[in-house]
């Protein structure tokens, strides 16, 4: 049977992150052995790691890379700022936006052991959230916005235009990230959405005591109001009057993307 000396357990808690008593008996039942004693650590920390499943985990980090025709978005989930805000998990998920720009979607399941190991150490519910991949067409131009705080992004964006100058492209960029609309244009509103909404007006009109002839007029003056909340281009761009879609130089706007940490 091996030795297992004080140097041989602090050198596996540096590692691996685990309690002193943990890491001598991986080292005991490893016979010394640091890799086997590594592995076991691990092993039995992901099953604990699986009772932690599900716990909240509305903290984490959006990273984002890009190119000059492509842009790849993805965000890391944990359980507290804390953890979210350290330099190994903002720097993991920067590797893996960075990957997913040259790969695919696919390649952040090349990350799998890594974020293994992180739910090791910090001993949190970690998964990956929303990850995403923009290509701009032949035609199209691409921008990006990440608003950080304390090391972390919190809120990113992917917007692609077609024939939209580009400073006005990146303006529509930082509003989105502000504003954060739900929908592009109303065609993507579901149509039973909408219904619900202007029955639901209708009857606050009515209940106000306005004019039965007005109503219809006062509904759909309503309803632009709640399409501005929702809807980027009836938004007035940073909050002016000007709608977004009148704020594009000629062009249009093709797609964007949003995550934002906590929302």
């Amino acid at each position: 049977m091996a030795e297992i000396t004080a140097k041989m357990v602090k050198e596996l808690r540096d590692a691996t992150g685990a309690g002193m008593m943990d890491a001598k008996k991986a080292l005991t039942e490893a016979d010394g052995d640091m890799e086997a004693a590594r592995q076991i650590l691990r092993e039995k920390g992901l099953a604990k790691a699986e009772s932690r499943s599900d716990r909240q985990n509305d903290e984490g980090t959006v990273a984002i890379a890009r190119s000059d025709r492509a842009a790849a978005l993805v965000q890391l989930k944990c359980e507290t700022d804390f953890s979210a805000k350290s330099e190994a998990f903002v720097d993991l998920a920067r590797e893996m936006a960075e990957a997913v720009l040259e790969r695919g979607p696919d390649a952040v399941e090349e990350f799998k052991d890594r974020i293994d190991d992180l739910r090791l150490t910090i001993k949190e519910n970690i998964e990956v959230g929303a990850v995403e991949r923009v290509e701009a067409g032949p035609d199209e131009e691409i921008d990006v916005y990440l608003h950080q705080q304390e090391g972390r992004g919190v809120n990113g964006v992917i917007v692609v235009g077609r024939g939209v100058p580009a400073e006005n492209l990146h303006q529509v960029a930082l509003h989105i990230a502000f504003a954060r609309p739900t929908y592009l244009s109303r065609d993507e509103v579901p149509a039973d959405e909408v219904e619900r909404e202007r029955a639901a007006l209708l009857e606050i009109t009515k209940a106000e005591g306005k004019p039965e002839a007005a109503w219809d007029k006062i509904v759909e003056g309503r309803l632009r109001g709640w399409f501005g909340e929702r809807v980027l281009l009836d938004q007035g761009l940073h909050g002016d009057k000007t709608p977004v879609a009148d704020s594009l130089g000629g062009g249009e706007i093709v797609r964007f993307v949003q995550v934002v940490i906590g929302a």
